[in-house]
């Protein structure tokens, strides 16, 4: 897979996790606003295995987007509003 930021997959997945009680089923441990939701959940979204989600949702973590938190025995990842801000605001000034 290529390793690209832009990708209409993860687009969809941040748009998501916008409102992630909206978009993902309730969970058994960790609350999906404050913690986030797994890579089982956003795999089942997307309808690809655990290890393809897992793919896009540490691309996006190591460009800051998200931000993961330990449930348990699960990463969750959930949006990093801040930084989303601060990259369009780099695009809009012509970074």
């Amino acid at each position: 897979m290529p390793r690209t930021p832009v990708n209409v997959t993860r687009l969809n997945i941040l748009e998501w996790l916008k409102d992630p009680v909206a978009h993902f089923p309730e969970q058994r441990h960790g609350d999906p606003v404050e913690d986030g939701v797994t890579a089982d959940a956003v795999a089942a979204k997307l309808g690809v295995s655990r290890a393809v989600a897992g793919t896009h949702l540490t691309l996006l973590a190591d460009l800051g987007l998200l931000r993961t938190r330990r449930v348990r025995r699960r990463v969750h990842y959930r949006r990093d509003d801040i930084r989303i801000a601060e990259v369009a605001r780099m695009f809009e000034k012509g970074w």
